[in-house]
């Protein structure tokens, strides 16, 4: 799914940057060679290292 359509970013590109240790959005666009130009995608991004850094077991204890 396409989450930054300024710079085509997908969230399996966000995933990948992120497992690299990237943990701020900028880190991101910067991991994906780009930068944020109209900075609507900075929330789905952010809402993505978020969920990712949660450790699975935490996930499944929280639902």
């Amino acid at each position: 799914m396409i989450l930054c359509l300024c710079n085509a970013l997908s969230d399996k590109q966000v995933t990948e940057a992120v497992e690299k240790g990237a943990s701020k959005p900028r880190e991101v666009y910067a991991h994906c060679a780009c930068k944020a130009q109209c900075g609507t995608c900075t929330r789905a991004i952010l809402t993505m290292i978020r969920d990712l850094a949660v450790p699975p077991a935490a996930q499944s204890r929280a639902s």
